[in-house]
């Protein structure tokens, strides 16, 4: 079998402002465990805010989402904008408030929301170029923003549901490791932390998404 080689999207570091590091390292190690590769990649901007993950308050600093990024990726990674479709088999995107604070707005304009250029392209350009495309927890929003009638989950949340189907995508309800494949978009997708799932789920849930991507490649 050939190698398979995934590009994955990180949004910083930490799950209240960032990417979410169970999700972000099952991910990674469900890729080698496939007998797959991956590169890490995250936009070279500043954070929308720094949390402090221990009592949860809003620090006075900027970091980032790069720099935060390189944290999980043991500094193996490149910018996003950097990022050409024709180099990789597939991309993933892990969850964590990262993904609706920096890589788009949804965690403060709601359905509104903004998605950054650079982000907007990646997906955009990936999903021309016919490359299966991976969302976890709360990055399926991101998705239904920019890939029309996308069919998708993050789980239950009856709010969050709004808002995709507001945007036109299609919501199929799914639990802990459950996944939801768009065979048309070529889209796989599973809601991880956005259900009370223990990280042995989690870990379930990415595997299943990456084995999915790789039967889609």
């Amino acid at each position: 079998m050939i190698n398979k080689k995934f590009a994955v999207v990180l949004a910083g570091c930490g799950v209240y402002d960032g990417a979410e590091i169970h999700e972000a390292v099952a991910t990674l190690l469900a890729i080698e465990k496939a007998g797959a590769s991956y590169q890490c990649f995250a936009p070279d901007i500043n954070q929308f805010h720094v949390v402090n993950h221990l009592n949860g308050e809003v620090m006075n600093e900027t970091r980032n989402v790069l720099a935060e990024a390189a944290r999980i990726a043991r500094g193996n990674i490149k910018a996003l904008k950097t990022f050409v479709p024709v180099d990789f088999d597939a991309i993933i995107f892990p969850g964590g408030f990262g993904v609706a604070k920096n890589l788009c707005t949804f965690a403060i304009d709601g359905a509104d929301f903004l998605v950054n250029p650079i982000v907007e392209n990646t997906v955009k350009s990936a999903h021309k170029a016919g490359l299966p495309i991976g969302a976890l927890c709360i990055s399926p929003v991101l998705i239904s923003a920019l890939i029309p009638n996308a069919k998708l989950t993050i789980g239950t949340d009856q709010d969050t549901i709004a808002a995709i189907e507001s945007l036109g995508g299609q919501h199929q309800q799914a639990l802990g490791s459950e996944i939801v494949i768009d065979t048309k978009n070529k889209i796989v997708s599973t809601p991880c932390y956005m259900l009370d799932s223990s990280i042995n789920t989690v870990f379930e849930g990415a595997a299943k998404v990456v084995d999915a991507l790789i039967e889609l490649c």
